[in-house]
């Protein structure tokens, strides 16, 4: 067993018991935190690499799960080419894995480290470069995933997408090099206490055209930390971010942190991440 420490990022709810909020402003090769309301405090946790061991986790029992496929759209420069191309053989790639009828994509973040702007948002803090993500997080709140099926569907088709199993589920993969750069980690939802009150809370996303929510993420020393150790570009993981199913897990904290087994000369990490609605019949 690999087991590497790091430091996490999580979340320290506003004291006066506000509802937490950031606010930004995006553009696709950036993301400028204008505010915030709440602050985060470092953690020092143990994190298992699961290398030889990927078919141990699950989207039914984690909330994510690790597979081996090379794509076949590999320059990830076009933002355009990447809807064409990327996103149909994605969304086949789910269907097949999850049993899906239905996957719509709604968007993707290319990430690429930048060295200078490490010190902002290590720190979680202001500017980046479409960074990775380096604070514990949920993508999405049960509240925010029902918007987004509002959002991405035809009115017509939205109420019905909402009377059938759906998922909110994130396929992220390394582009050009092995991720040994910050790379991603994920905590068992096992080990998270998702009641009211436990360790997620929601969190405004307030960006130029909508206000999202996400869940920030309090620390918990039960927390179970996975990770991949130098995910190759054949090489992807599936991350549950919603399921309106009873019963199986529900999502998958997870954050970017600096791994001390990496070489110092890793190149910086690059990545793609395609967010999906997910519908059973």
């Amino acid at each position: 067993m690999s087991i590497a420490t790091a430091k996490l990022n999580y979340l320290v709810p506003p004291k006066d018991g506000s509802k937490p909020y950031r606010a930004v402003v995006e553009s696709p090769n950036k993301e400028e935190l204008l505010e915030r309301n709440y602050t985060l405090e470092q953690q020092e946790v143990e994190l298992e690499n699961m290398r030889g061991r990927e078919s141990e986790h699950t989207l039914h029992k984690n909330s994510f799960q690790f597979y081996k496929h090379a794509s076949k759209h590999t320059s990830f420069t076009d933002d355009d080419k990447i809807r064409e191309e990327y996103y149909p053989e994605s969304v086949e790639l789910i269907k097949k894995l999850t049993g899906a009828s239905q996957v719509v994509l709604f968007d993707h973040t290319v990430r690429r480290r930048v060295p200078d702007t490490d010190s902002d948002w290590r720190a979680a803090g202001s500017n980046t470069r479409r960074q990775p993500a380096g604070t514990v997080h949920v993508d999405q709140s049960s509240g925010a995933a029902i918007t987004r099926v509002h959002r991405h569907l035809p009115p017509a088709d939205a109420e019905a997408a909402l009377r059938r199993r759906f998922q909110i589920i994130n396929l992220r993969r390394p582009i050009r090099h092995a991720a040994l750069d910050w790379p991603l980690a994920f905590c068992d939802f096992r080990s998270v206490n998702a009641e009211d009150g436990g360790d997620v809370v929601p969190s405004e996303l307030r960006i130029t055209t909508y206000v999202g929510e996400t869940m920030g993420v309090k620390y918990n020393p039960e927390h179970k930390w996975k990770y991949l150790r130098g995910m190759e570009p054949d090489e992807f993981v599936l991350i549950k971010c919603f399921d309106s199913k009873d019963g199986v897990a529900k999502f998958t904290p997870h954050t970017a942190f600096e791994d001390p087994s990496t070489p110092s000369d890793a190149p910086f990490r690059e990545s793609i991440e395609l967010r999906g609605l997910v519908f059973y019949d």
